[in-house]
């Protein structure tokens, strides 16, 4: 394993707190994106999640948030198509970004939303840090790569989040962290702190909602 990359750590009091308030307030529904055109304006910090299809990304949102039904939820791959923008109080925004690597639609509606998103991810000055999710029964694809190799080209930092731990057992969750850690490792843009979660457990949201009130 990596020996500068880790796997993070229940946070103390004060950085819990903050992340616990920071989730604690309004969040809502903004908007659907189809077009770069019709992103809102830059002004204010903002973190989006990301990963392939069916990783559980709207799960791990709904958790965060404490909101059953914030993000839609379901069994077919590929039902993100857009970038989805929720406001956090008054200063941050929280967005979804359509899935990759697989989608139950017509070629060319996947090509049009891959588009976006890449060119999201790429050019987006606002942006703070993309949550990488990674299905931790699955590790890392190379699709999965493939994004991290263009948010090394667009400098925009990355943190990997293990989505589904709950799903293997112990020895079976370390094997895949470390493969994890050796693969993400070689990527210049990744954060060295990977965060291991499970919507359905609750199992590292108050991680994750900390680092995330750390970083906006």
């Amino acid at each position: 394993m990596s020996s500068i990359f880790s796997v993070a750590e229940r946070p103390d009091f004060a950085a819990s707190e903050k992340g616990r308030l920071l989730f604690a307030g309004n969040t809502d529904f903004l908007k659907g994106v189809v077009a770069m055109d019709g992103l809102p304006p830059a002004d204010r910090l903002e973190f989006c999640f990301a990963g392939r299809s069916n990783v559980g990304k709207s799960s791990l949102i709904n958790a965060l948030t404490g909101r059953k039904a914030l993000a839609r939820t379901s069994n077919t791959p590929g039902r993100t198509q857009e970038i989805n923008f929720f406001t956090m109080g008054e200063e941050h925004f929280l967005v979804d970004v359509p899935g990759y690597g697989f989608a139950n639609a017509p070629v060319a509606v996947v090509g049009k939303w891959q588009r976006l998103l890449k060119n999201y991810l790429s050019g987006r000055q606002s942006l703070r840090r993309v949550f990488l999710l990674i299905d931790s029964r699955h590790g890392p694809k190379s699709v999965d790569h493939e994004i991290m190799q263009l948010l090394n080209s667009s400098a925009v930092p990355f943190q990997v989040v293990l989505t589904k731990c709950d799903k293997l057992k112990k020895g079976e969750l370390e094997k895949v962290t470390e493969k994890t850690i050796n693969d993400i490792s070689k990527h210049p843009a990744a954060y060295p702190i990977l965060v291991q979660t499970s919507a359905a457990k609750g199992e590292g949201l108050e991680v994750l909602r900390a680092i995330i009130a750390a970083i906006v």
